[in-house]
């Protein structure tokens, strides 16, 4: 039996390392108000084969690695790309078990500057006397607080990707970063092209020239059409649900142009010849008729994607939580949980517990009580039951409620939504402890 089970073993760990490799071109929506150009979003490129022995140094992965996403940043330590694991990346944690459930801006912001300090000082030191340092190194951790994200996953090879660690890794990694001819979508470009020459390019009509990700999702939408033999899927990796602003919908340039008032209006008042030509090319071209979402499955961290809830089952939950909270806490519809606890989670102060998982630190009746903020520990902490119950119900209603509906998976809705109901039987146990019958043994009643 032991002889079988080495055997075994062996040709698990064999097929590990010959199993194919991939790489996902990272479409990622816009967010702020920073200006025109930031309709067009940020793209990176995620490589399952390849992995960082420092964030500016690749190596092939090993078994069970999971590889990193790399991407070309404006003013992060001077360097031209970084390399980030995939978790850290979407999450500014290391491990799937420790993504909070919901997040406010002193949660993500803690979180990104303690995943800084535990390993990207070398490229992002310390500000002066230790504090946080400014900059754009945030993008580097933590993009799902910021967005939603759509992946275009095509197959590759063990071979394309030792070829491409010898090309960054031989080459200056030092930023020239510009917008127009060398931004992101432009190093999500040359990084397709390294695995499939000359199949990416940028847009002279519908982009004016300029290189956006989604052009490039839409290429490699086309390049994958064309090639059925190689693997291709695709994802959405869903914000994360909290008090963030929420990201919106990626455009091109000229789809960006038309759709913002500012620009288009004042063009047809003054220009109506040149408002025109960029109508005409908006229409034939079909510049914003590309759906990065259709036919998706969701991105579950640590586990494998799935098909997202459909509206039917969706507004299903929706009423069944409706009904959930009526029943247990009259004073806490649906509606009212995301409010309720971006105004709580407003007030505490965010630290991790001893496994490294987020909690809240929150002030309560009897003084300051612990809470956990993922699935992990949501039950774990020394808060009352309600308190995690709040944050579960603004955890469903959000997911639910938010947009977009289909970045919701069912086996992360059933997981919320058995933490919710667990919460309701520690409520129940919890009264039944201080009721008249347990007056002998309950702690409050002791002389």
């Amino acid at each position: 039996m032991r002889r079988a089970f080495v055997q075994l073993a062996g040709m698990l760990l064999a097929c590990a390392s010959l199993a194919g490799a991939s790489a996902t071109l990272l479409l990622e929506e816009p967010y702020g108000k920073m200006g025109f150009f930031t309709a067009t979003g940020h793209a990176a490129v995620y490589l399952s084969g390849v992995c960082a022995q420092t964030p500016v140094v690749l190596r092939p992965c090993s078994p069970g690695e999971t590889g990193v996403v790399l991407s070309r940043y404006d003013g992060v330590g001077g360097y031209d790309w970084v390399a980030i694991p995939l978790v850290p990346y979407l999450y500014a944690v290391d491990r799937p078990e420790d993504v909070p459930l919901i997040a406010d801006a002193k949660m993500v912001a803690f979180l990104r500057d303690r995943y800084r300090r535990q390993y990207l000082e070398a490229i992002v030191p310390d500000g002066k006397d230790g504090e946080t340092p400014s900059g754009n190194w945030y993008e580097l951790v933590g993009s799902s607080y910021d967005r939603t994200i759509y992946g275009f996953e095509i197959e590759t090879t063990r071979e394309q990707d030792e070829a491409l660690i010898r090309k960054l890794n031989s080459s200056p990694n030092r930023s020239h970063f510009h917008l127009s001819y060398r931004n992101c979508a432009d190093f999500a470009k040359d990084v397709l092209n390294s695995y499939y020459p000359k199949s990416f390019h940028r847009s002279v009509v519908t982009d004016v020239g300029m290189t956006t990700p989604k052009q490039m999702a839409k290429l490699l939408t086309h390049f994958s059409d064309r090639h059925p033999d190689l693997q291709f899927s695709r994802l959405i990796i869903a914000q994360v649900p909290g008090s963030m602003p929420r990201s919106s919908t990626v455009r091109g340039v000229v789809d960006s142009f038309v759709r913002s008032k500012k620009y288009i209006v004042p063009s047809i008042v003054f220009s109506p010849i040149f408002a025109g030509c960029v109508a005409a090319v908006y229409v034939g071209t079909g510049a914003g008729h590309f759906d990065p979402g259709r036919n998706a499955k969701v991105y579950i961290a640590g586990s494998a994607p799935e098909r997202p809830l459909d509206r039917e089952d969706v507004r299903a939950y929706q009423h069944q939580l409706d009904r959930l909270l009526a029943d247990v806490d009259a004073d806490m519809p649906a509606q009212n949980a995301a409010k309720a606890w971006e105004r709580l989670q407003s007030k505490a102060k965010a630290a991790v517990d001893e496994q490294g998982r987020p909690v809240l630190r929150v002030s309560a009746e009897h003084g300051r009580v612990r809470i956990g903020v993922t699935a992990a520990n949501v039950l774990q902490g020394t808060a009352s039951p309600q308190l995690a119950r709040q944050l579960l119900a603004a955890r469903l209603e959000l997911e639910l409620r938010g947009k977009p509906a289909r970045g919701v998976s069912e086996k992360e809705v059933t997981r919320d939504w058995d933490l919710l109901e667990k919460t309701s039987a520690a409520s129940d146990s919890l009264l039944a402890a201080r009721s008249p019958q347990h007056s002998e043994t309950y702690p409050g009643n002791q002389p």
